[in-house]
């Protein structure tokens, strides 16, 4: 069993727990992640390892609150345990060598990825543009915590209510532009988001690291659902990733992998509240 020592609810559907998990947390590098089940009924649900603490034998967890498995996960406490954490799952990520400047974009819930990330390279001594995407300024997540582990905090909102107004993209081509001269650019969020900023970046020939999140069950390569082109090769994001070239990943293919079972999302009957929701 694993204990809940903290819980912080950042928005309205995003909560952030902090579990007791010494192995896990002995382990632990940015850009892998745990799976856990609720109880032994459980469906197995990954999500990314937010950050950790080898000294308090912690790791943090942030997710949003949409499916049946995470509305449960958000209704336990501090002091509540989960059956199952396994990990750290995945490979962690791999930054180049004598990197000087990368810029880390996080859109979303991505942000929550992005973090680990930018920590690790600010620790580094890495020069850090953060770049974080948000619909508006009601579901911002981690301003503070993103600050301190950047050079530059850039945040950006569909609807112009905090930052710039705008997409992660349209930053980003800005700071290119304006002379920044990126080692590498590491981009965690919404399939098209990833797609369009590995685009952007083809061109001036900036490497680009994406986190990949496909339909995943089993978290160690044997089942075969979290398979995604790269390079024109199957790979798994579990075993394989779930980082990889974003100039290299067919991301038309993985949008259509994870938009398989739409029409049951759709029509699926949540039994916590009666109604229908979405993943």
């Amino acid at each position: 069993m694993f204990k809940i020592i903290r819980k912080k609810q950042l928005n309205e559907q995003v909560v952030l727990f902090e579990i007791e998990a010494p192995f896990i947390a002995a382990k632990a590098e940015a850009g892998q992640f745990i799976i856990f089940r609720l109880d032994e009924l459980g469906e197995r649900v990954p999500l990314t390892i937010a950050d950790y603490d080898r000294q308090k034998g912690t790791i943090t967890i942030i997710f949003q609150a949409v499916g049946a498995s995470t509305m449960m996960l958000g209704e336990l406490n501090e002091g509540d345990c989960i059956s199952d954490v396994v990990g750290p799952l995945g490979v962690a990520t791999e930054y180049g060598d004598n990197i000087k400047k990368v810029a880390v974009i996080g859109g979303g819930v991505g942000c929550a990825i992005a973090y680990p990330q930018a920590k690790k390279l600010h620790n580094m001594g890495v020069d850090v543009d953060l770049i974080a995407g948000f619909r508006s300024k009601d579901i911002i997540i981690l301003e503070d915590e993103m600050k301190a582990v950047s050079t530059n905090l850039h945040i950006c909102t569909d609807d112009g209510s905090y930052g710039s107004k705008g997409f992660v993209t349209d930053k980003l081509k800005e700071l290119i532009e304006s002379g920044n001269k990126y080692d590498e650019v590491i981009a965690i969020g919404p399939v098209i988001m990833m797609k369009f900023i590995s685009k952007l970046t083809e061109p001036y020939g900036i490497k680009t690291i994406v986190s990949l999140n496909p339909i995943m069950i089993d978290g160690t390569g044997m089942c075969g659902g979290c398979r995604v082109t790269v390079d024109g090769k199957i790979r798994y994001a579990c075993v394989d990733g779930p980082d990889f070239d974003g100039h290299k990943v067919d991301f038309d293919e993985l949008m259509k992998r994870n938009s398989t079972y739409k029409k049951q999302e759709a029509e699926h009957v949540c039994r916590l509240t009666g109604g229908k929701k979405n993943g």
